[in-house]
């Protein structure tokens, strides 16, 4: 079974993404995707969910790599901590 109280680190560092306008995306919280920072189901059966984020506009951002962050799915320098 897998463990359901922590997420798994994917990287100690955000993922810089470009966000589309009007696209929605899915940020992977428990960190087993293959394909981070943006869930891939992987989370099935762990207990986490992913976190939909909707991008009002085209931009780079910063996604949290650490699955720690308290403002997730944006980075907040918690990996620095880790």
């Amino acid at each position: 079974m897998t463990d359901t109280s922590a997420p798994t680190i994917a990287q100690k560092a955000p993922f810089r993404v470009e966000l589309e306008a009007g696209k929605t995306y899915f940020w992977c919280a428990c960190g087993q995707s293959k394909n981070q920072p943006f869930c891939d189901g992987s989370h099935k059966g762990t207990g986490f969910t992913p976190v939909k984020l909707q991008a009002e506009e085209g931009k780079s951002a910063w996604l949290c790599g650490c699955k720690h962050s308290a403002n997730a799915p944006f980075c907040d320098g918690t990996h620095k901590g880790l």
